[in-house]
């Protein structure tokens, strides 16, 4: 499957000042590209329709979309799961979602690969 990292997500990686965690959120986004299905955990509520793989420390999250009619695999967003907080990367996730920024992220990247 191809690999597509939106925008927010490269920013939410550019953020992270550790090398160690980069490379490992790097790493764990890599191993997407074979059966991502099989990986990481489908979401329910707001985010239905995305998945979630741990990565680096299993602190950290990625927050996927598999689009299988074209082979497609798009990270949306990542970063630390802080249960309870407001810079909690699922609340982000929930908050981007409801501003219909994860739709237009994705169109954006989609139409300009083509």
């Amino acid at each position: 499957m191809e690999l597509i990292v939106t925008p927010t997500a490269e920013k939410q990686l550019a953020a992270i000042l550790d090398t160690r965690i980069r490379q490992g959120i790097a790493q764990a986004i890599e191993s997407l590209e074979t059966e991502p299905d099989k990986k990481g955990k489908p979401l329910a509520g707001d985010l239905a329709g995305y998945r979630s793989i741990r990565a680096a420390s299993q602190r950290y999250r990625v927050i996927y979309k598999i689009d299988d009619s074209v082979g497609v695999v798009t990270i949306v967003a990542l970063g630390m799961r802080r249960e309870g907080d407001r810079a909690d990367i699922y609340a982000l996730a929930k908050r981007l979602v409801r501003a219909g920024l994860f739709i237009l992220s994705g169109l954006i990247i989609l139409f300009c690969c083509i």
